[in-house]
């Protein structure tokens, strides 16, 4: 089921950069949107994990490096009946964590210095497993994925306000260059469409990964309360590295805002997941997500 969605959010990423092209730069755009669709796709299920990698400079550990940290993730992977992860680290304050990998084959964990830091052995746990549950569901592709064309939108919706400004005056009736109008209209409509396609992957993942890490620890209220503090510390320290076109990869989004603009978060509200996990630990069955 999940490799027909790979497919069907493919096409449909393909099929939005193809628009915007032609809002940037008429049949033009279009023909080079749809050149820079097919070296996407290409890279983006062979090397998007890299990229998300490379984007929060994340580092490779080895058991002689990080031993405890090893050892939670090899019994967290065993009890998830799942192949050994690659184990990264990234040099951030901000707690949080992501998963990544285009099959459990390929799975990757990484964790931030300040999770580490700032959150006890048991919730620490909760995370991983949290994180392998994505590993488990194959979630990873598809975000990995996700993350890289909502990238390549964000770029797209820049070059189309330029596009708008020095495309339309240069055009005339023979032309199929871009408009004003059209190059207004990829410039807002290009990176709320890449939110909702984030947003239209992420929430449901989130709960069902949730439900996997109380599984595979026995203890869901340690997830509750990494995710409590994950939430409080993510708003006394930002996230230095990645964007907002990654924030549905890790447990927590950490370009959240309130208000309003909460309603396009990529993440269910804390309270909700804590509240899921909370009937869990008293053997109540959580609310349909």
């Amino acid at each position: 089921m999940n490799r027909l969605k790979t497919i069907v959010l493919m096409a449909s990423l393909t099929a939005l950069l193809m628009w915007a092209g032609q809002a940037i730069g008429g049949a033009a755009g279009l023909w080079f949107a749809l050149a820079v669709a097919a070296v996407m796709n290409i890279g983006a299920y062979w090397f998007s994990d890299k990229i998300v990698l490379r984007m929060h400079h994340a580092q490779e550990v080895t058991p002689l490096q990080a031993p405890e940290l090893y050892a939670m993730v090899q019994d967290l992977a065993v009890r998830a009946n799942l192949p050994m992860p690659k184990v990264y680290i990234i040099p951030e304050e901000a707690p949080n964590a992501f998963a990544t990998g285009r099959n459990p084959r390929n799975g990757v964990v990484a964790v931030t210095e300040g999770l580490l830091r700032i959150l006890d052995r048991r919730e620490v746990a909760g995370v991983i497993a949290h994180e392998l549950g994505h590993i488990r569901h194959r979630d990873t592709l598809i975000m990995a994925i996700a993350a890289t064309f909502a990238g390549a939108l964000s770029m797209l919706a820049n070059a189309a306000m330029f596009g708008s400004l020095y495309g339309g005056s240069q055009s005339s009736e023979d032309e199929e260059g871009s408009s004003p109008l059209t190059g207004l209209l990829g410039v807002l409509i290009a990176p709320i469409a890449a939110t909702l396609v984030q947003m239209s992957i992420s929430r449901a993942r989130e709960f069902m990964a949730d439900e996997a890490a109380a599984r595979f620890t026995g203890t869901p209220l340690a997830l509750a309360g990494a995710l409590r503090k994950i939430e409080a510390w993510s708003r006394e320290i930002p996230m230095q590295a990645g964007s907002p076109a990654t924030a549905h990869l890790y447990i927590y989004n950490p370009f959240t805002v309130d208000g309003v603009a909460r309603l396009f978060s990529t993440h269910p509200p804390t309270e909700q997941r804590v509240a899921r996990l909370v009937a869990m630990a008293s053997g109540r069955q959580p609310a349909a997500a």
